[in-house]
């Protein structure tokens, strides 16, 4: 078998079927399980234990959090220092493709064909959860709520340098796929390039993975761990079931989903393991906190925790010993998806610190698939042009380097590619773009000239 994945999150249906057997997961008892619904979320300490025991190269937790902690803490440090200020420095922008893998259906809400409107959908959640986007589900008051500022956008070339929606449909002439079959065909066989692009897999579960709501792959500590082996970079990514991805908030968006299980959530939990987070108890029953967070998810500012939750109460405390209540709203919980709305300071800093130093996820940060295969720089047409401020609050500015450099036209996209604006010929006064009555979002802005295009990204306070 071929590289499994750092967490699994399973969201199995039905009390009945399990009260009679105790559920196993790659060879372990599964440790937590809804004791009302029979849903078991995650298995990620049963897995990681696996995959130490098979993988003699992939670092143990603890040589992982050694590595980490100082790089992390270095971020916190800059990040503390410009508090309040996000924003205002760059925003890293990872490109996104969403494999859809499909066995003949029609493009359908009710099929795991699902339509574009609904992938679009989950990537302007994922937008608003790490932008803490004001007045979208994604913000929250929480002083020690963070703005990530990681954002994604959905790649523009493929990899061979052809033109692309980001949307890869792909029949597999399979309906429902297991475990093994998933890393070992589904993965393998239609990954782009890891270290470009951010691979997102939408397919539906069955057989031993039946009722499973995603998993993903948890980032690499150095160049050399996790490239080797029988664990390599063609299974890096997370993997939705289509019933968990998307949110029925968007039009054309809705369609078959899991109870409480449509909001985008699953995808924004598992893009914290893919950047590195941990659920926030810990995934253990101890209440052992100190300075570094011992036996905790190695973020302090995020209360300790014995257990995880399954509904939206913001009255637990199971440490009581230490300070603050159980953050049931935070996304690395297993809470409703209507209530998580949280990252806090120590989460960004810690995704930071891998978007840094990772392999794999430090690459993604150079990426250049969110432009078009005509805004290769050796096109100069369109080279020059400037966006300020970005994030914008009531204007947007275009800069152009010179008068020979005005682009013949623009149009602006929202994120589910809708036509906001568009300017057939540019002159001065267009060149002042009013976003006062824009929704806070992503928005994308394509230039022409001649036969040449650039696409830039700009966010909407």
């Amino acid at each position: 078998m071929k590289k499994i994945t750092h967490f699994l999150c399973l969201g199995l249906i039905g009390f009945s079927a399990f009260a009679q057997n105790t559920p196993h997961v790659f060879g372990r008892k599964v440790q937590s399980v809804n004791p009302t619904t029979g849903i078991i979320r995650c298995v990620s300490s049963e897995y990681e234990s696996f995959l130490q025991e098979k993988e003699s190269k992939r670092a143990t937790t603890q040589e992982f959090e050694e590595w980490l902690a100082p790089k992390a803490e270095v971020v916190k440090s800059k990040l503390l220092a410009r508090r309040g200020t996000e924003g205002t420095n760059a925003v890293i922008t990872i490109p996104v493709v969403v494999h859809v893998i499909h066995n003949g259906q029609n493009i359908s809400n009710n099929g795991m064909n699902i339509t574009d409107a609904r992938i679009l959908s989950q990537i302007t959640v994922l937008n608003q959860d790490f932008r803490r986007m004001i007045g979208t589900p994604g913000y929250n008051t929480n002083p020690i709520g963070a703005d990530v500022e990681i954002q994604f956008c959905m790649a523009q070339v493929d990899p061979n340098g052809n033109p692309t929606t980001g949307i890869h449909r792909v029949n597999l002439g399979v309906s429902q796929w297991d475990e093994d079959s998933v890393e070992t065909i589904l993965k393998p066989q239609t990954i782009w390039d890891s270290s470009k692009y951010y691979n997102i897999w939408v397919c539906q579960f069955g057989y031993d993975l039946d009722g499973v709501l995603g998993y993903a792959q948890f980032p690499g500590s150095s160049g050399l761990q996790g490239l080797q082996g029988p664990y390599t970079a063609d299974t890096d990514g997370v993997i939705i079931d289509w019933r968990a991805f998307g949110s029925s908030d968007f039009s054309g968006a809705g369609g078959t989903y899991f109870p409480s299980i449509n909001k985008g959530r699953t995808t924004t939990h598992e893009t914290g393991h893919f950047l590195g987070l941990r659920h926030i108890w810990g995934d253990n029953s101890s209440c052992t906190v100190n300075a570094t967070d011992s036996w905790q998810d190695y973020c302090p500012d995020t209360p300790a925790a014995t257990t995880e939750h399954y509904d939206c109460s913001q009255d637990y405390d199971t440490c009581s010993a230490a300070p603050g209540k159980d953050m049931t709203e935070n996304y690395m919980d297993y809470s409703n998806d209507t209530c998580m709305n949280i990252f806090t300071l120590d989460q960004k800093a810690r995704m930071m610190a891998v978007m840094q130093n990772s392999p794999r996820r430090r690459s993604l940060t150079t990426s250049t698939a969110c432009q078009p295969p005509l805004s290769n720089p050796s096109f100069e047409l369109l080279q020059g042009i400037k966006l300020y401020p970005n994030p914008a609050n009531d204007v947007l500015n275009i800069a152009v380097s010179d008068s020979s450099k005005t682009p013949d036209s623009y149009t602006i996209y929202n994120s589910l590619g809708q036509v906001i604006k568009l300017a057939t010929s540019v002159n001065e006064g267009n060149l002042k773009v009013d976003t006062s009555n824009y929704a806070t979002g992503i928005y994308m802005i394509r230039f022409t000239k001649g036969n040449e295009t650039k696409t830039l990204q700009f966010v909407k306070n």
